[in-house]
């Protein structure tokens, strides 16, 4: 059994999946009710990760985990507790999805304090390791399906700026087999795209994904600041911004590690933009 936290999220529902294709049984963990799309015969576990207590029937069965952040960045989780929590229930490995910026930006409260701090207890768990660090999701571009469905108009800063945005069905599938496979404990696995990507080009691939044009607005810094502060913690703001304008050397390299574990590149955004045109129309 392995039990997979975060499992409405972009990286948990294709997890989920994935193991299930595999073979293994799977409890798909979530604060609400249990999703409408899962597979058959998965069990699900309505839990919270800020409150470790409550995942104590989740864990039931299991033999390894996969530790979201709980959907906030870290904030609100005790990963010490959680952790825990599942060695008392007899869980031998845990695959923990981290973040690229616990390196490439470790003065950021959220990447090189928060995850880090949950990197650590992770480390010391005396459990079986693995740690994912993917850069930019892909399924980022999710927040503009509302005005590229009523005005085929994305709107960003920075539209020339490119990074290597990864795939999440990617980082599931190295999570996946990191979670069944011996030889990846004790590894720290960066998760990249195959090239960087500008804003601009993802527009272009959404518009090509839905066989229409899709408009390109550059929005200054300003008014992107603006647009993020009304769902961000002000310093989640600045990290993402200083990422998106101004990506560092780390931030725009061409990770081995997706290729390495999977046998195979990792996908280009058009394939994501192509797999997801519905959330678009």
């Amino acid at each position: 059994m392995i039990t997979v936290t975060g499992a409405t999220g972009n990286v948990g529902r294709s997890l989920v999946r994935a193991l299930t294709e595999a073979g293994e049984r799977v409890t798909a963990v979530s604060r609400g009710l249990a999703p409408v799309d899962l597979p058959s015969g998965v069990r699900h576990a309505r839990a919270d990760l800020s409150a470790p207590r409550t995942l104590r029937t989740a864990f039931d069965g299991a033999e390894a985990l996969f530790l979201h952040d709980g959907g906030k960045g870290g904030q609100g989780l005790d990963a010490r507790a959680v952790l825990d929590v599942a060695k008392g229930a007899d869980v031998q490995r845990v695959v923990m999805l981290s973040s690229q910026g616990v390196v490439t930006r470790p003065e950021s409260p959220s990447h090189g304090g928060v995850m880090r701090a949950i990197e650590e207890a992770v480390r010391e768990s005396g459990l079986a390791w693995t740690i994912l660090r993917p850069g930019g999701f892909a399924s980022n571009a999710l927040a503009w399906a509302e005005s590229v469905r009523a005005k085929r108009t994305v709107a960003a800063p920075f539209g020339d700026v490119g990074i290597p945005l990864v795939d999440p069905a990617d980082i599931a599938e190295v999570a996946a087999v990191a979670l069944r496979k011996d030889e990846h404990s004790g590894h720290v696995y960066e998760l990249t795209g195959p090239a960087a990507v500008t804003p601009r080009q993802q527009a272009e691939a959404i518009g090509a994904a839905l066989g229409e044009a899709v408009r390109f607005v550059e929005l200054t810094r300003a008014e992107a600041h603006a647009r993020m502060a009304a769902f961000m913690p002000e310093p989640v703001v600045e990290t993402t911004l200083a990422v998106l304008g101004e990506p560092n050397a780390a931030e725009l390299r061409l990770s081995p590690d997706a290729e390495r574990v999977l046998g195979r590149p990792p996908r280009p955004f058009a394939e994501w933009a192509r797999r997801n045109a519905a959330a678009f129309r």
